[in-house]
């Protein structure tokens, strides 16, 4: 059905506060720009139906937070920081940013109810060269290697109950550099990225009924963690030591601990990114924002606790697979097995959550002309970004295959920081630019959450710099890459409209 809308008119099909700034809009389209009637876009604009309703949009938000991180990041954080209250400390700080940013990412999404997220934000703040750049990074750091470190993780934690699995192997070295692994982990978590890929290639009814579902499983698997462990599980009250020195939660090292908690927090955006697929965005996105952000800071502080009361700092101190190990410590090899397995299956929903967010940015670039033409283009009646999914999956596999965990959050962690800050402040330019005060949502505390928001990421970027310099300028070398890519694309004849 095509729908042709004048200025100031309102858009039947959406909230009643939304209006339009085109001269002609056919469906609901991801971007601003106007597309000719009968041109090969025209098919994917009318493919994006609002489908998502806030339940959805919600659930969406906590599986890509609840993931990776959680159940891999404390044994790094308290290995820095040596002791279990500035580990807790650092999770709460990291809780707050996280949540000033949903608050004001809840505005953006209201402004501009678009698939993209990042991308479309910045666009309309500062340009196409800063979009095009967050959405290079999304394709490289914010979904590919999340999605490597994911699917890592499950395979660390399914194979931790078969003896020596994870020491199986062959790497190929370059002067003592691993620059390929075959593993059984590697392996493993190939065919998972493989599987999901398929799965919301499919449609996107079937990837988010997957999604609900793992994502349900998931928030009840922990709450069966926590309540069993602090209930019934054989801790001690004495790994909590005593208050480390006010000067701790100011240090460089606390700082850098942060990059791991980020990268744990990281997803508390993810209903920006589905735009125009959810059900009355402008109100929804907000929504789902600010409720998954909050319910998984209350679910990681208890999570932590439950891990403490398990393992003493040492005990914990540098390990991955964290929550099995705890799991040890609380109830026994044989039921820490049970645990393990559960926790593995719950690290997928986080594998599909990305999986489905990602491809909604590259294939907004392309529909911009700032990317290859056919990661456009919609697969089949079912209108899922299919080109976009297997770009995005085959750069997962091949982090998988050639990076290490710990550098690969790190590098998450830095680079994402530096873009959600710059997504915030276009927040405060657009304020000035163009007051919007009949927004359904507009930012709680602006523009003092904003300002939290931008000083606290900042604090994170110079001190990731400073005591992690190889990884954090391979992320500016990412971003390097990405400038020369715009120019490359820009350069580009643009595809004549029929």
């Amino acid at each position: 059905m095509q729908v042709e809308v004048g200025f100031g008119q309102k858009l039947p099909q959406d909230d009643e506060n939304l209006y339009s700034t085109n001269l002609t809009f056919t469906g609901h389209l991801p971007m601003k720009t106007v597309v000719p009637a009968g041109s090969e876009d025209l098919s994917a604009a009318r493919s994006y139906h609002q489908r998502l309703g806030l339940f959805s949009a919600t659930i969406l938000v906590v599986a890509n937070m609840v993931g990776t991180g959680i159940f891999t990041t404390s044994g790094f954080v308290i290995q820095g920081l040596g002791n279990s209250w500035a580990m807790l400390g650092c999770w709460a700080v990291g809780g707050l940013f996280a949540l000033t940013g949903a608050l004001c990412y809840g505005e953006l999404g209201a402004r501009f109810p678009r698939a993209g997220g990042e991308y479309v934000f910045l666009r309309e703040s500062f340009g196409e060269l800063p979009a095009f750049l967050s959405g290079w990074v999304s394709l490289l750091v914010g979904f590919s290697a999340p999605i490597a470190a994911g699917s890592m993780a499950f395979a660390v934690y399914f194979l931790a109950g078969w003896p020596g699995s994870q020491e199986m192997g062959w790497a190929w070295k370059i002067q003592g550099l691993p620059l390929l692994t075959l593993s059984p982990v590697t392996l493993l978590a190939s065919g998972v990225i493989v599987i999901f890929s398929l799965v919301h290639s499919h449609s996107l009814f079937l990837g988010s009924r997957i999604q609900n579902g793992l994502t349900l499983f998931k928030v009840a698997l922990i709450m069966a963690f926590v309540v069993l462990g602090l209930g019934w599980g054989q801790g001690s009250l004495d790994h909590f030591e005593g208050v480390p020195p006010l000067e701790v939660f100011f240090s460089g090292q606390f700082a850098t601990s942060l990059v791991f908690i980020t990268f744990a927090y990281s997803g508390w955006n993810a209903a920006a990114y589905m735009g125009s697929e959810i059900s009355r965005p402008t109100r929804n996105i907000p929504l789902a924002l600010l409720g998954g952000t909050l319910l998984v800071t209350v679910l990681y502080l208890l999570l932590n606790l439950t891990f403490i009361y398990g393992l003493s700092a040492q005990e914990m101190s540098g390990v991955l697979a964290v929550g099995e190990k705890a799991a040890v410590g609380l109830f026994g090899v044989r039921i820490s097995r049970i645990f393990s397995g559960a926790i593995a299956l719950s690290l997928l929903s986080l594998v599909s959550a990305m999986m489905m967010t990602g491809p909604r940015v590259y294939q907004a670039m392309a529909h911009d002309g700032l990317f290859f033409p056919g990661i456009s283009k919609l697969q089949g009646e079912r209108a899922t970004p299919g080109n976009a999914i297997r770009l995005q999956a085959g750069l997962a596999l091949l982090l998988v295959l050639t990076a290490s965990f710990e550098n690969l959050i790190v590098f998450i962690g830095f680079t994402l920081a530096l873009f959600s800050l710059l997504a915030v402040a276009g927040l405060m330019v657009l304020r000035r630019r163009n007051p919007a005060p009949d927004l359904p949502y507009q930012t709680w505390g602006y523009p003092f959450t904003a300002i939290l928001f931008i000083l606290g990421n900042l604090w994170i970027i110079v001190f990731s710099i400073i005591n992690r310099p190889a990884v954090s300028l391979t992320g500016l070398a990412a971003i390097l890459a990405g400038a020369l890519c715009y120019f490359f694309f820009k350069r580009r004849p643009p595809r004549r409209a029929p």
